[in-house]
């Protein structure tokens, strides 16, 4: 199911740490910076926190500026996000700020934990999760149930860090401050684990003040049928890429991306590249790897439209083309329709060859509309 886009957002000193071990807050960002987290606030419909951030900084996690919070009501929303926490105990200070300030509240929990919770009278809706904490769950909830596109997540290291090794973070928004903390026992941003392999991609990076912005995107590639937040970043470009087809009457344009297990970029390619009126655009990107290039295995191909399984034009249709270079996952927006090939389902044949077939159906009105005149 669909997930919000998720963006994470935290300050850390030059040694890596959230905070020292003092009684106060240490405020790593600029006042500059402050008024720009604000403004990332009011673009977001939730902002999500952990119970320890909650007992740590006792936040309010609201939008400060009375202009932004305009510009939301005039944008038919209300004026204050959706403040989300997540404890698997449901042990919640009652008179904590996050409860009495702002607009709508919502506790994500376990069976136990929202047993718990109900009894504290809190002014929040309490979701149990199950027996454990399940971050699919709780992001297909906020979408499905609460309306969520966009949530910031703002804390603390232990929610960072499981949003990033589950693969679930589509952007990382890290403000790197000009001291260092020094102490060991201090909460850092990241913990210790598996996270996903790659070069994150740094999106922008900002001198606001003393402090840095810089944003990053994650590069590699879901596993299996579980889509990734960079799966969704290679299917956008595969679907931009369609849009530099020349236009046909006789077949669809399409785009499509070869990516290693690690992020790297293999290959793109489109339909009538080059002046080639009957190339195909997995066939296009395919031809610029060497057959026996290793990182095809491991390999994901992304295409605005699921491989052809018959073709005219050419001898081996697109599908045959993927599962001859021994790729064994394959992202697509769009499954084709009945316009030139009856019974067209490049999905089932290679679902039947092992192959992982994950469509992103969200993306199909934009693999759709270089193809208007078709449909």
């Amino acid at each position: 199911m669909p997930h919000p886009y998720v963006l994470l957002s935290a300050a850390v000193s030059l040694d890596g740490y959230l905070d020292d071990t003092g009684p106060d807050r240490l405020l790593l960002s600029s006042p500059a910076d402050f008024d720009r987290v604000d403004e990332v606030r009011a673009s977001v419909d939730a902002i999500l926190i952990g119970a320890g951030t909650i007992r740590a900084d006792n936040p309010r996690l609201l939008v400060n500026c009375e202009a932004r919070r305009a510009a939301r009501v005039a944008a038919g929303k209300p004026p204050y996000p959706l403040k989300v926490t997540v404890s698997g105990s449901g042990d919640l200070d009652p008179s904590a700020n996050f409860w009495h300030t702002g607009g709508e509240k919502l506790v994500c929990t376990t069976d136990k934990g929202a047993e718990r919770a109900g009894a504290l009278g809190l002014a929040a809706d309490v979701v149990s999760l199950g027996p454990e904490l399940d971050w699919h769950r709780l992001l297909e909830h906020l979408h499905e149930e609460r309306g969520v596109d966009r949530l910031m997540v703002e804390g603390g290291g232990r929610v960072h860090t499981q949003l990033l090794q589950q693969g679930l973070a589509d952007e990382l928004q890290l403000v790197l401050a000009p001291l260092f903390v020094g102490t060991p026992d201090a909460p850092r941003l990241f913990g210790p684990g598996t996270y996903q392999a790659g070069r994150l991609r740094l999106v922008e990076s900002r001198r606001i003040e003393d402090v840095v912005l810089m944003r990053y995107e994650p590069t590699a590639p879901g596993t299996g049928l579980h889509p990734s937040p960079a799966d969704r970043h290679w299917l956008s470009l595969a679907c931009e890429l369609a849009e530099l087809c020349p236009s046909s009457r006789t077949a669809f344009s399409v785009g499509a991306v070869v990516v290693a297990a690690d992020g790297t970029e293999l290959a793109r390619g489109h339909s009538r590249e080059a002046g080639d009126p009957v190339v195909h655009a997995e066939e296009a990107a395919l031809a610029k790897i060497g057959p026996v290039d290793p990182r095809l295995a491991t390999a994901t191909v992304y295409t605005s439209l699921e491989p052809c399984t018959r073709r005219a034009s050419r001898p081996f249709p697109c599908a045959r083309l993927i599962l001859d270079a021994g790729v064994r996952r394959v992202v697509t927006a769009w499954r084709e329709p009945d316009t030139f090939v009856a019974g067209a389902d490049g999905t089932g044949l290679l679902t039947g060859a092992g192959v992982d077939v994950v469509v992103l159906d969200e993306y199909e009105g934009r693999a759709k509309a270089p193809n208007r005149h078709l449909l």
